[in-house]
């Protein structure tokens, strides 16, 4: 951990030493965190999980490991991983009065991993891959946390009359909708759109948070209403993107649709050993020219491949709730096609990390891309304190290749053939106190045609979890 990193844990948790000691005010609940309304928050989720087909557990990816079936899968693996219901995290938040019920507000989050004690990063569980071939990859999957002092970071107003209007590093109303609506609660373990951002990102995994973006959520009566604009700090609409969303409630039943855009879209991966030598030769001043044309020199340790697109999102999300019993269901249509602003090699992208590579240089969609979303599941609460939960995800691609042997295929010869992930969980969450939980559950998953494209060693794999959580 950096002195910076190290500097900031060290402050929240004086900070916290602060609010327990004003716990004791008459003003104050006995389990309040809050001090002038300043409020310390935080989560601890740690467990031990058991996969059929899977990688070496990543210190750094938020999930430690990736439980849905991938081509990286070679083995069985049993350990410890982190934040399999929540993230782990430790925030501040803040909420000041201003004028009538109109209050001043911030919030800042650091994202942990409780097995290593590193911080979450996403990005870096890649670039440890890189130049290796994918049989000896350890856990590396892209995603918007990238190693970030804060993964939240905004602050705005807020009014229960009028809404909230805030502005910085925040969850999109797409990522929100997500949340709401998953039955798993986007619990990283038992949930395929918990545990990759696509879904929640409208088809990139970076775009489940968005930098420089402004925010506007209210609820009138029934009505829910929200939108989302991001700033790019660049010209015209280059990395910008728009969300909206409208729905209602009434009489347990909720429903939301949601609308949005991204322009520029990043979808990483680690580099492979070709392109680690062509950059390392860039490097040599006595080989040049270097051995692939865009190849330049770049820090291997902090680079990336990028496949870069233009992506429309559109999904219509409910649920309705009995009481005891909730039941949801969900649909996402997203389309990527090639950028209408092109990045060039040496990309700064989220967490300081560099895009050495553009795929394709950025045509990697002779048609549009379209991956259709779907999921639906039941949570029953079978007594206060206990939750059971059943869901099933999928995920459906068209065939959009060109050229003889891809146009129109269905087989996994190539990734822009059609395919289909198919997966189903369960889990059981129990509260043993307000503040402390244990939960068990299971998830199988699956890939078909295009979507199990590079898949060498495994198709499905099963991945079984038990931890425990805390939250303060």
């Amino acid at each position: 951990m950096t002195p910076k990193r190290a500097y900031l844990l060290t402050a929240l948790l004086a900070a916290a030493g602060v609010a327990q000691a004003q716990s004791t005010s008459p003003t104050a609940e006995d389990s309040s965190l809050t001090w002038k309304g300043i409020t310390l928050y935080g989560i601890v989720d740690i467990g031990l999980q058991y996969m059929t087909h899977g990688a070496p557990i990543s210190d750094y990816f938020p999930a430690g490991s990736y439980e849905v079936i991938s081509k990286f899968h070679n083995g069985s693996v049993t350990g410890m991983t982190p934040n399999n219901l929540s993230q782990s995290r430790v925030g501040l938040a803040g909420n000041e009065p201003l004028l009538g019920d109109w209050a001043g507000v911030f919030r800042l989050e650091t994202y942990f991993n409780p097995q290593s004690g590193d911080i979450s990063d996403g990005l870096k569980s890649m670039t440890l891959n890189n130049g290796k071939p994918v049989s000896a990859w350890t856990t590396g999957v892209d995603t918007s946390v990238a190693g970030q002092m804060f993964e939240i970071s905004y602050a705005g107003f807020s009014s229960p009359t009028y809404g909230s209007l805030t502005f910085g590093r925040q969850l999109t109303p797409l990522a929100d909708g997500i949340a709401k609506y998953d039955p798993m609660g986007t619990a990283q373990a038992f949930s395929l759109i918990g545990l990759s951002g696509v879904t929640a990102g409208g088809g990139d995994t970076e775009d489940r948070r968005l930098d420089q973006s402004l925010k506007y959520t209210a609820k009138y009566d029934w009505l829910h209403v929200g939108a989302l604009y991001q700033f790019s700090g660049a010209s015209g609409s280059t990395n910008t993107a728009i969300h909206a969303t409208l729905g209602g409630e009434y009489a347990g039943l909720s429903i939301d649709g949601y609308y949005a855009k991204k322009y520029n879209a990043v979808s990483a991966s680690s580099l492979s050993a070709a392109q680690v030598a062509d950059i390392q030769a860039a490097c040599t001043t006595s080989i040049t020219p270097p051995a692939a044309p865009q190849a330049q020199c770049y820090s291997v340790s902090n680079s990336l491949a990028g496949t870069i697109s233009d992506n429309t999102t559109w999904a219509a999300m409910g649920l309705y709730n009995f009481g005891t019993v909730k039941l949801f269901a969900a649909y996402e249509h997203d389309s990527f096609a090639n950028p209408t602003n092109p990045y060039s090699p040496g990309q700064p992208i989220i967490g300081g990390y560099v895009l050495a590579v553009i795929v394709d240089n950025n045509k990697a969609f002779p048609n549009d891309r379209i991956l259709q979303v779907f999921w639906g599941g039941v949570k029953w609460t079978v007594v206060p304190d206990l939750d059971l939960t059943v869901a099933y995800y999928g995920y459906k691609q068209n065939a959009y290749g060109t050229g003889a042997g891809v146009a129109g295929c269905s087989t996994n010869a190539h990734s822009q053939c059609s395919g289909n992930e198919n997966v189903a969980s369960f889990m059981a969450d129990y509260r043993l106190s307000k503040r402390f939980d244990v939960y068990i559950g299971t998830m199988w998953s699956q890939v078909q045609g295009g979507l199990a494209s590079g898949f060498d060693f495994a198709t499905s794999t099963v991945a079984s979890t038990m931890g425990v959580r805390f939250k303060f």
